[in-house]
């Protein structure tokens, strides 16, 4: 983005700077002429909402049911079908007909499963919705993010994604990314009186800002909004489908007239009646009028089934792209522990009677994390060190690449607490070296370790940068409690099984990060010992991705480090899945293919998220991935199959175009062909588990079967029709259709079962039902001579069975050919995806 800064040109106010007495406060003091100190009242806020100046955007986060009836029934190849069903009409011949009621039942279903899915996913998008805090009538109250009107008072903290254009009214630390807007990877310092714009990420401090511009004024594309809107981006599965459909759609432009021409020419027909039915029989058949819907049909079936199980799914295209993950990067915390981070202990170090006392310790540990409880950690210490003196007089807030926080208090003294490694990085000898020391033991033990120090000296900031104060002391170890989830080491084992690769990376101490990996069951990470220290991590993207092929355990991680480490991964051909639940996790999981935020994770990450495991629990992941896997291998088979009807009707329409004979099939005869090979059987495996790993070249697959059975059995049906009226030429058309319609049957019935492989219980069931079905119309005369309009007879029977089975080997071993003799492995391992809410 180059060019003016975001937000040029836009109403924001002189630059503002806050009242004596008012720096470090973090909630707005005063503000711009027209808005008090305690923020709006009810009754303005009642005015701008009323005047449309609210944070409401006019993006939608799904389509409306208007626009979903209007994208299911307005279709080239519905419309194409609509014009054929009339003329059919005309013909006077109903049978021939019905096969417009294949429009009706697939309007019908794409209509009412995806506006299914979309009530659902709108109940779950509001209840996953961000809030944001607001100062009104003088008290601080949460609302959600679209409720925000021009000119509210905000606060914003560390991990809250910037919800409107606004203009900072103080400050303490206050640091935003702003990468998402204007790519630049650096965090910048805001102070009184800058300009801040949505969609910008808090990764630092705290600090109230007046919103100047809301809604679609505001200057971001409103990320979170745009996050859970209903979108088609890029898919292997839409992009191909839709690639077979331009092609479908340029073979019917070109080969309709010659058709048409060769129907009327044709000595077979008899009156302008029976060349348009061969017309539009010929037509039909070379629509693929379900395969749009099934496809949907599966990204929609999918996205509910997730939701069911507490995973909202912000982009479909995201249920696919998980069946193409090979690499899963997980963070520790809230991943492969619970959230809850909890206090243990205090360790005093250093000799009794020599330092602080106890009571002062404490007080200086409740003054630190009073100033900056923006954090978890922070939080839970604010329980049992509750603030019992004044507040700081400076203060450096967490920061995710300092990886420590400092409060200078009143009486001249500084304490810093924050890892081990970063507060103390050359400990010498002495008490610092007996405080690292000791907190290496801790961290070997998976124990999550903080050190608490102080210094007479205060801390130097500079801008964004702060240092440490020079003299500081160790004065106590600060231990953390959280333990690891049951079903972790089961989860990760799934993903193992399915090969794919797990890498750890945490912004924690890299012994206690390798001690949880080893304990969950990491591959290749047997103890601390393992884990890589990202502080020595190259930053060339080609060094830093071989190191990233052969490790798998990495600590003390930056934000920027993680970023990298995915594109790095990206880079290398892999598709990366990144989870995470804190602002440092925000920027990689938009960088990464796929990116799985936590249900109790920060605003900015649920924001830049595919996924939310909205109970946050990291066992639903493994049904995900299944879902993908089940998505992307059965749409491929429902495409084999739409794609072979395909070849065969154009295969048979060319034959009739140079013998100028009759279509070998009238339309209801192949509308009953669709139904029982097709249209029941497929819409039934779209929705069947299939565990099949994901493999590249979803067209390519697809053409190589499909080509050479369509063609197989498009010859095989013009040999039936051709032989019998040589063989019976007094039986005429309608004998000659009846033995190519037992023919198409046969061989696509046949082509049903190779795709069906391997043959479950429930798959043998279906191709048993749909063989039935097909029987059953053939032996019942009202149904086979007064619907299908078919002339059995003996010697049709014979001729068919004797083209059909050769047809059969031919597509068996095409089949093999293409890799589908022993059909798709829907199974590689022995272990299974965990199913349920939670692996036990």
């Amino acid at each position: 983005m180059t060019g003016a800064r975001p937000g040029a040109g836009r109403r924001v106010p002189a630059p503002w700077r806050p009242a004596p007495g008012d720096e470090g406060v973090p909630a707005p003091a005063a503000g711009p002429p027209g808005t008090p100190s305690s923020g709006l009242s009810a009754s303005e806020v009642a005015e701008r909402v009323a005047a449309g100046l609210s944070n409401a955007s006019t993006v939608r986060t799904s389509r409306t049911v208007a626009e979903i009836v209007r994208s299911n029934v307005v279709t080239f190849f519905n419309g194409l079908l609509t014009a054929l069903w009339v003329v059919a009409a005309l013909t006077g011949r109903w049978q021939n007909a019905l096969f417009g009621g294949v429009v009706v039942a697939n309007a019908a279903i794409g209509i009412v499963q995806e506006v299914r899915a979309k009530r659902t996913l709108d109940r779950l998008a509001v209840l996953n919705a961000p809030t944001v805090r607001v100062v009104r009538d003088g008290a601080t109250t949460e609302v959600a993010v679209a409720d925000v009107v021009l000119d509210d008072l905000l606060e914003l903290r560390a991990g809250d994604q910037v919800p409107a254009d606004g203009v900072v009214r103080s400050a303490t630390g206050l640091a935003v990314d702003e990468s998402l807007l204007t790519g630049e990877s650096e965090p910048v310092a805001k102070a009184p009186g800058d300009a801040v714009w949505s969609g910008a990420i808090v990764v630092a401090g705290r600090g109230g800002v007046q919103a100047t511009a809301v809604g679609d004024d505001a200057y971001a594309a409103r990320l979170a909004t745009e996050a859970r809107r209903f979108t088609t981006t890029y898919s292997e599965l839409v992009a191909g489908t839709n690639r077979l459909l331009r092609w479908i759609a340029v073979v019917l432009l070109v080969v309709a007239p010659a058709v048409l021409w060769s129907q009327f020419r044709s000595e077979d027909n008899v009156g302008w009646r029976d060349a348009v039915t061969g017309t539009v029989a010929a037509l039909v058949g070379m629509i693929p009028e379900g395969l749009v819907l099934l496809t949907t049909l599966a990204f929609m079936v999918a996205t509910v089934t997730l939701a069911r199980r507490q995973t909202l799914v912000q982009e479909l295209p995201a249920v696919e792209g998980l069946a193409r993950v090979d690499v899963v990067c997980l963070d520790k915390t809230g991943t492969l522990t619970h959230g809850d981070v909890r206090f243990d202990r205090l360790e005093r170090l250093g000799e009794e009677g020599h330092g602080p006392g106890d009571d002062e310790v404490r007080a200086g540990l409740g003054t630190l994390v009073a100033a900056d409880t923006a954090n978890a950690t922070a939080a839970a210490l604010a329980e049992r060190f509750p603030a019992a003196g004044p507040a700081a007089v400076q203060v450096v807030p967490f920061s995710s690449a300092r990886k420590w926080s400092a409060a200078r208090t009143a009486a001249g003294r500084t304490w810093v607490l924050g890892a081990p490694e970063m507060v103390l990085p050359a400990p010498g000898t002495g008490p610092s070296a007996g405080a690292r020391d000791r907190a290496d033991e801790l961290a070997a033990e998976g124990r999550r370790v903080l050190l608490l120090s102080c210094s007479p000296a205060a801390p130097v900031v500079t801008g964004e940068d702060a240092a440490l104060p020079r003299g500081l002391a160790p004065v106590a170890l600060v231990v953390m409690a959280e333990h690891i989830r049951a079903d972790a080491a089961e989860v990760l084992g799934y993903f193992t099984d399915q090969g794919v690769a797990l890498k750890v990376i945490s912004g924690d101490n890299p012994r206690t990060v390798g001690a949880v990996a080893a304990a969950v069951g990491v591959p290749g990470v047997v103890g601390a010992v393992d884990a890589v220290d990202a502080r020595m991590l190259p930053e060339d993207p080609d060094e830093l991705g071989a190191l990233l092929e052969t490790a798998s355990v990495f600590g003390r991680v930056t934000p920027h480090q993680k970023r990298a480490m995915v594109q790095a991964l990206q880079r290398r051909g892999h598709v990366v899945a990144m989870t995470g639940d804190g602002v440092n996790d925000a920027l990689a999981l938009k960088d990464a293919d796929i990116g799985v935020a936590m249900g109790n994770g920060s605003p900015a990450t649920r924001a830049v998220a595919q996924l939310v495991l909205l109970d946050g629990r990291f066992a639903h992941l493994p049904d995900a991935v299944a879902e993908g896997r089940r998505v992307i291998a059965n749409i491929e088979r429902a495409a084999n199959l739409f794609l072979v009807k395909n070849v065969y009707s154009l295969v048979m329409a060319l034959i009739t175009v140079v013998t100028l004979a009759a279509y070998p099939l009238a339309p209801v005869q192949l509308t009953l062909i669709s139904t029982v090979t097709i249209g029941i059987p497929g819409f039934f495996l779209a929705l069947l588990p299939n565990r099949r790993r994901y493999v590249r070249g979803f067209v390519q697959r697809v053409l190589r079967f499909s080509v050479p059975t369509g063609v197989v059995t498009g010859a095989a049906a013009y040999a039936g029709y051709a032989t019998t009226r040589w063989l019976d030429a007094g039986g005429g058309v309608a004998a000659a259709r009846t033995t190519a319609t037992l023919v198409v049957a046969a061989v696509a019935l046949w082509t049903l079962v190779v795709l069906a492989r391997p043959l479950t219980a429930a798959k043998a069931w279906l191709v048993a039902a749909m063989a039935a079905i097909a029987g059953l119309v053939v032996a019942v005369p009202p149904l086979g001579e007064g619907v299908v309009l078919l002339d059995l007879s003996v010697q049709g029977a014979v001729v068919a069975g004797a083209i059909s089975v050769p047809a059969a080997v031919l597509v068996e071993l095409a089949a093999r050919r293409g890799g589908l003799s022993a059909g798709p492995p829907e199974r590689t391992t022995s272990r299974t995806a965990p199913t349920g809410s939670a692996v036990r």
